[in-house]
This record gives C-alpha cells, structure tokens and sequence, in this order.
C-alpha cells in the first residue's frame, strides 16, 4: 500500500514538534540539553544500570557516556556504586536526582499535554490506540530502552514498546 504522502509529512511534523517540544521542557528544567535529562530519567526507570546499559540506551559512546555521567555526579544528580560484577559500577539517583525527575517527568508531559489539548477525550483515545499499535511494531528488544528514554515508566504499566521487545525476542531468540 501506497502511504499518502500529505500523512507521511504530517506524521514527519508531529514527530518532531513531540520531540521538539519534549527537549525544550527538560532542558529548561535541567538547564543543560543535550542526553543529559534522558541519562535522569533512564536511570530512574532502570535502578542500578551500569554505564553500558546507560549507553545503549542513550546511543552514546562509551567516552562520552563516562563524561555525562561525570556531569551528572557533579550535579549531585547521580552516585556511581559498585555493579553486579567486581570490575562493574551502577548507578542510582540522589535525593536531588530524584527530585529533578520528578521534575523533568512533569515538564515533559505538560509539553506533550498542551500538544494534544486541541483533541477530544475520544480522539485521544484512538490516538493512544494507534500509538500503541504503531510502537509496539517498531519495537525491538536492542531499542526498548532507546525509545523510552524519555517515557515516564510508572504510567505505561502495558508498555507497547516493551510488549514488541518481548515479541522480538521470541521472534529472534
């Protein structure tokens, strides 16, 4: 099937006024762009992930994840703890860092909130179900983390993107 290509630029431009959006609420509350409220927010969601698991997530190398996560400890954001191996560390969210998540999570979505005001309690409906449908497709278990960098993972209880990575795995595992 063809796709229309007015439907290929409105979802293009919806993409990026979400994302655009997005990265201007937690920068404003973070004060600094760039990963660095994803690195918050992904560490938040998975406690005790090691500097890798941060990295794959984020798509960053791994010098660059070491010099984030530098930023971020500095901030008094973040504390490096030892990791499930010897030779491994993890890491955990301080007081503060909790509190910015918090805070970043409530940027993001009163952005995302004032973009969807202009749709009824009905078409926000079908909207969550054709998202759904859509993310759960292009889900992978090696994207999982990626496309949820920013997502608030208390409210997705039937994530569609971790659905699709468990659907994956059996498809490839």
């Amino acid at each position: 099937m063809n796709m229309p290509d007015r439907l290929r630029n409105l979802t293009g431009a919806w993409a990026l006024a979400v994302t655009e959006a997005s990265a201007a609420a937690v920068t404003d509350v973070a004060g600094a762009g760039g990963e660095l409220a994803a690195a918050v927010i992904t560490i938040g969601a998975y406690r005790g992930q090691s500097l890798d698991e941060l990295r794959r997530a984020l798509g960053l190398s791994q010098p660059g994840t070491v010099k984030l996560v530098d930023r971020l400890v500095e901030r008094g954001w973040v504390l490096r703890q030892p990791g499930r191996s010897g030779r491994s560390l993890s890491l955990a969210l301080t007081p503060d860092g909790e509190r910015l998540l918090d805070d970043l999570l409530a940027a993001r979505a009163a952005a995302i909130e004032g973009l969807l005001a202009p749709l009824t309690a009905h078409e926000r409906d079908e909207l969550e179900g054709t998202l759904d449908k859509l993310l759960g497709a292009a889900a992978s278990a090696e994207r999982l983390r990626h496309l949820c960098r920013l997502c608030e993972r208390r409210v997705c209880t039937d994530c569609p993107v971790a659905r699709g990575a468990r659907d994956d795995t059996g498809r490839h595992g």
